[in-house]
């Protein structure tokens, strides 16, 4: 894998400590299994309506090529084959790639995982009708570098879901302070509030890297029902932006 200056080293020796613990759905991974039905809802939805896809049919994206940046292991590039969509996983920690295709060896997917940077496969003229980036900006060195990439690595026409946190109080309060000092769900010091992105910041920097945004959504915790939901106007902490080339 070659050098880029989108690579944060911190960043991936964080999630190397953590790799074992992808599919379990009690460990350190705990809030994405939670938060991942709502994600795949939105990523179902936008890429339904941007391809005029139906969902109801068995294999609604075949003939879509998916990239999932930051795949981890495979949580949402999965459900994404089961769709039909040829998918190529890739991230920049080498330990997430061995569990990805174990696990969907187990699942009897056929998923093409790669250990290698958006930039590794901009290098290779490799080019996707969707990318998948989510939860993934607030841990690279350069944002604006890293979506340039991921703009080049787009088909004319492609669409782009990015999500990740909002910085302000009320993220540093839920994201911080419960996700990880009073729930534990995630290790101390998995996140770098001061990485966070406003939406206005992700916004600008997605038209920058020649994309035209074309959604935005908030991810909403309910407490009481406990529970995420879709939400059209909270975008204080967890948010999402669809994005077009």
């Amino acid at each position: 894998m070659s050098s880029d200056n989108t690579i944060d080293n911190d960043e991936v020796l964080k999630f190397q400590a953590m790799a074992e613990e992808w599919w379990d759905p009690s460990g350190k991974f705990k809030p994405l299994h939670m938060l991942n039905p709502c994600r795949l809802q939105y990523i179902t939805e936008q890429i339904s309506w941007h391809f005029e896809l139906k969902l109801d049919h068995s294999k609604p994206f075949k003939g879509l090529e998916i990239l999932d940046i930051g795949c981890g292991g495979g949580l949402l590039s999965e459900p994404m084959a089961r769709m039909g969509a040829q998918v190529l996983g890739a991230d920049v920690t080498a330990q997430n790639i061995p569990i990805a295709r174990a696990h969907a060896n187990q699942s009897d997917l056929t998923i093409d995982y790669k250990h290698a940077s958006a930039q590794d496969l901009a290098n290779d003229s490799l080019r996707f009708d969707v990318i998948l980036n989510m939860e993934v900006i607030e841990h690279v060195a350069n944002p604006s570098s890293f979506l340039e990439t991921c703009s080049e690595l787009l088909k004319p026409n492609g669409l782009m879901i990015c999500s990740t946190i909002n910085r302000n109080m009320k993220s540093y309060v839920n994201a911080i302070i419960g996700a990880e000092y009073i729930m534990r769900w995630l290790p101390k010091g998995t996140h770098d509030w001061s990485k966070f992105l406003t939406p206005d910041e992700l916004k600008n920097l997605t038209v920058l890297a020649g994309l035209k945004v074309v959604d935005i959504k908030g991810f909403s915790f309910n407490k009481l029902l406990w529970k995420w939901s879709i939400s059209t106007n909270d975008l204080d902490v967890n948010y999402v932006v669809s994005s077009v080339k």
